[in-house]
């Protein structure tokens, strides 16, 4: 079982890195002129990259505190809204603030923590209550908590949406903007009273026949056994999924660095350069970036694989033909929820309209109550994160959560 090999290999290097971890702390400790000599500081170069060589498996904090709201600074703290084996609809509550348009963040499920949205979620709070899908390590979870597929995300994103209370928002980045999709179709078509007022769709895939992208035409290279055998494992001894079935995230961090491998290349290039010439902060900016990167979780094999299958193969939520719990999902449903899609110019996972194609499969939603956003400039991340995110699309995004309060 390659799980087992890479399990093992880590904990083979581990005192490797422990002691690169320990003598780089050492060397901040000797006279001014030993330490900023340029053969220490190359050195100490080495050994902090040789500490960072490794890849976590635990949700790294948001590192939320506090947020201005109206020009004063309130505390901001974590709260569990509801929480299942697999997942944690989790509250980013504002002390001292009065209520504010609710909004669910549905966070990708694809390799790592919701925290990679950390930059969205910090946007939205000063005019929001955020709530976001805080997914777990399925490798932590028992085999006797059961399975968790695509129709499971769907039952995950209901429930929440039902917890937070009529008249929510959702807001649905990347990855899982067809599972929400289809929840807030579920939704119509049950008249679920918790169907969201507005539905946000960002850089995700909802038809991805359109303008195939890299990511899209691997999808389709094999059939769906192949990505069972060579890419789904068993979680190995010593944690609490052992014997689950797993899409390791760690094979998915390798498949993003194979494609922009000279970007992260030079990025470590660069962080080897800034620690050895004592460039602190730009040292810094690179490490927090790849403290996140590195963090990783493992996919239940039955979501990874009907994901695979339904999204990217077979297109059944375009085609008419995605069922859930043996429903027939209906996008034209939808009436009484306002849509918003959002698209980068520059985006190399989820190409130029794949997302808005959803505005033709939600037909029974008026134009008037239909929007969508293509931002120049930017590429997959930065439809979600960065500057762009925050002066131009969020104003977007707020204006539609307003309008349909």
């Amino acid at each position: 079982m390659f799980y087992q090999a890479y399990q093992t290999q880590m904990d083979l290097l581990a005192p490797v890195r422990g002691i690169a971890a320990a003598t780089r702390e050492w060397l901040r400790v000797p006279p001014d002129w030993l330490a900023e000599t340029n053969s220490v500081r190359r050195v100490a170069a080495t050994l902090e990259l040789t500490a960072r060589a490794r890849l976590t498996h635990t949700r790294p904090s948001f590192r939320i505190n506090q947020v201005m709201v109206e020009g004063q600074a309130r505390a901001v703290v974590e709260e569990a809204a509801y929480t299942t084996p697999f997942g944690t609809l989790l509250r980013f509550a504002k002390v001292g603030v009065g209520p504010q348009p609710r909004v669910l963040v549905v966070a990708p499920l694809s390799g790592h923590f919701a925290t990679l949205l950390r930059n969205t979620v910090e946007v939205l709070l000063p005019d929001h209550d955020v709530y976001i899908t805080d997914w777990h390590n399925a490798r932590d979870v028992p085999l006797e908590a059961g399975r968790f597929g695509f129709d499971e995300y769907i039952d995950h994103v209901i429930r929440f949406l039902e917890v937070m209370g009529e008249g929510s928002h959702l807001l649905a980045v990347c990855q899982p903007c067809a599972h929400a999709l289809a929840a807030v179709a579920v939704m119509a078509q049950t008249n679920n009273p918790a169907a969201p007022a507005s539905m946000t769709l960002m850089a995700g895939p909802i038809d991805t026949r359109i303008n195939p992208s890299v990511v899209n035409d691997l999808a389709k290279t094999n059939p769906i056994d192949w990505f069972e055998k060579k890419l789904i494992t068993a979680v190995p001894l010593g944690f609490r999924g052992v014997g689950r079935r797993v899409y390791p995230g760690f094979v998915q961090l390798l498949a993003f660095m194979n494609m922009n491998k000279d970007r992260h290349v030079k990025a470590h290039r660069d962080l080897y350069d800034h620690i050895a010439k004592g460039d602190t902060a730009k040292a810094d900016s690179i490490k927090t970036f790849y403290d996140e990167y590195f963090a990783v979780l493992d996919l239940t094999a039955e979501f990874y694989l009907e994901t695979v299958s339904l999204v990217f193969q077979e297109h059944a939520l375009p085609l008419g033909e995605l069922t859930y719990r043996g429903m027939k999902v209906e996008p034209a449903a939808i009436k009484r929820t306002a849509l918003l899609t959002v698209e980068g110019e520059r985006d190399d996972i989820c190409s130029v309209g794949q997302t808005s194609a959803a505005h033709d499969l939600c037909s029974g939603i008026r134009p008037y109550r239909k929007r969508h956003h293509l931002q120049t400039g930017v590429g997959h991340y930065g439809v979600f994160s960065g500057s762009r995110w925050a002066g131009q699309i969020y104003p977007q995004v707020r204006s539609m959560i307003l309008s349909n309060e």
